[in-house]
């Protein structure tokens, strides 16, 4: 059998991932290409491996599945994901 047998000499008309531009982002921090994780306090444990934490601007549902949290803990999340438990 010869080198690259199956290989039809056609090349893709889309570019390898290195040579494709980003998709911009939109907001001053893109969740996806970011390290940033932000601090909130659970206020009620749902089930599913869900909480509701409020963010000091408000209240919203993350998942707790990474971490053992309880209501009133402050917590490290990063794309809606609790990453970690901030001890206290």
């Amino acid at each position: 059998m010869t080198a690259g047998a199956g290989h039809t000499g056609q090349q893709s008309s889309t570019p390898p991932l290195a040579a494709q531009s980003p998709s911009p982002c939109l907001d001053e921090v893109c969740v996806t290409c970011s390290d940033t994780a932000v601090a909130v306090t659970v206020v009620r444990l749902l089930a599913s491996d869900l909480a509701i934490v409020d963010t000091g601007s408000g209240e919203e549902e993350v998942s707790v599945a990474l971490v053992t949290a309880d209501v009133g803990d402050t917590i490290l999340v990063h794309a809606g994901e609790a990453i970690a438990v901030v001890p206290g």
